[in-house]
């Protein structure tokens, strides 16, 4: 099979801007570049697809480049968005970049044959006056066809409207086509379907500028069956790839409950699994659904690739965790990741040194109106200590069954559970 159609086959391009380019990519090695502005401390799991993409095309042995918005980034993109971002600092900008760096740096390749390249257009774009781009850019694009992008239409029409450094955005990015184009010999930039209106402006640029012939290719934004966007938690929250804002069991348990309608769609944008393979998941899917085959591979795939087997491993342990197996030796951090959705209390660490009567702790947590109520459940078997049997009615509960460095966990019945920390 020739790569251009193994990206058709699994519904990686949503649009070219030259069929030309499917010659190029099956019988040449080209460079390439997608780029990404540093507006938060991690990348989310909505530009993993993008990254995996790339090392799709640098596996074939293609050349990405990936661009960090270091001039971008203080600007800020409309296309997708409904409301101005918020302007960063210079300093914010810098710091991002470089935790966003190692991130890159998990996925693509850097070193050794056909290492991928990352580049700022801070770099050039710093070096520009206002005057010298308004003479040296702006003269070579046209109000009407700016105003024609969707992204632009959309805001225009829209209550919040759209500023006049928003509507410039298109005209930076155009231009970090052409100058990677010149300096790089850069011929394709690749983004989501947000990105179509950058990327056109970017390739009519270049033709004008330098009558060089430059292409566009944009993958599908990711979506569950129902059109909401891919890559936010049932309570709204981000997943991002930074394991300490999201943990790979969050991650984990993120992937593992995507639908039946759309986990073939993903196995197929996130994992480097063949189409037989996938095939064979998705017949699975069908015949035993219960068994959730294809949703804990694709888990596993995507953690392992951003986390590693170490954090695959994390997450795995936790998952054991909510099924009944024993907590014990866990860190805070992913205790607390674990549990961060069931109810807490926090007790004196003075206390546990000294000895809490198992009574009493039960009744300081919200499992147990009352010591009545504790001792009723404790006799009939029912509670449960770090997932293990709960000691006897008159132990001492102390620094002895912390199940991390300052926490331990009380089940009560099958699911519920509080979480005690001690400071």
């Amino acid at each position: 099979m020739n790569f251009y159609q193994e990206l058709e086959d699994r519904g990686l391009i949503a649009d070219v801007s030259n069929p030309e380019l499917k010659e190029l990519l099956n019988t040449k090695k080209i460079s390439f570049y997608i780029g990404y502005d540093p507006t938060a401390k991690s990348l989310q799991i909505g530009n993993l697809f993008a990254i995996i993409t790339m090392k799709r095309f640098q596996n074939a042995g293609h050349k990405p480049y990936v661009l960090l918005g270091g001039a971008t980034g203080m600007i800020g993109d409309p296309s997708g968005k409904s409301t101005e971002r918020v302007l960063l600092t210079e300093e914010v900008i810098k710091e991002n970049i470089e935790a966003q760096k190692k991130q890159f740096q998990k996925i693509l390749k850097f070193d050794g044959e056909n290492p991928a390249i990352m580049v700022n257009n801070y770099d050039w774009m710093g070096k520009f006056s206002f005057l010298e781009f308004l003479r040296d850019v702006g003269k070579k694009f046209r109000i009407s066809e700016m105003i024609a992008k969707e992204s632009v239409k959309k805001r225009l029409e829209s209550e919040v409207g759209l500023s006049f450094t928003e509507f410039c955005y298109q005209m930076l990015q155009a231009y970090d086509f052409r100058h990677l184009s010149l300096n790089h010999d850069i011929i394709l930039q690749m983004g989501g379907g947000d990105q179509w209106g950058n990327i056109t402006a970017g390739i009519d640029y270049t033709r004008k500028m330098d009558g060089r012939q430059v292409y566009g290719l944009v993958i599908p934004l990711v979506t569950d069956s129902n059109g909401n966007k891919f890559g936010k938690s049932e309570g709204g929250t981000a997943i991002y790839l930074d394991p300490e804002m999201t943990s790979p069991y969050q991650m984990y348990q993120y992937l593992l409950n995507s639908e039946d309608a759309s986990v073939v769609k993903y196995l197929k944008y996130f994992t480097f699994l063949s189409l037989d393979e996938i095939a064979a998941l998705e017949a699975k899917t069908v015949n035993e659904p219960h068994l959730r085959e294809a949703q804990k591979v694709l888990a596993s795939e995507v953690v392992k690739l951003v986390h590693g087997e170490e954090g695959l491993n994390a997450a795995l342990n936790a998952t054991k965790i909510f099924f009944g197996e024993k907590i014990t030796n866990l860190k805070d951090k992913d205790l607390t990741a674990i549990f961060k959705d069931v109810p807490s209390v926090e007790l004196k660490r003075a206390d546990l040194q000294a000895g809490i009567p198992l009574l009493d702790l039960l009744a300081q947590t919200p499992l147990f109106p009352s010591k009545s109520e504790a001792r009723r459940s404790v006799e009939q078997k029912g509670v449960y200590l770090n997932n293990d049997t709960m000691p006897e009615m008159t132990t001492a509960i102390n620094e002895s069954h912390l199940a991390s460095e300052t926490c331990m966990v009380i089940r009560k019945g099958k699911k519920n559970y509080c979480v005690i920390k001690f400071a």
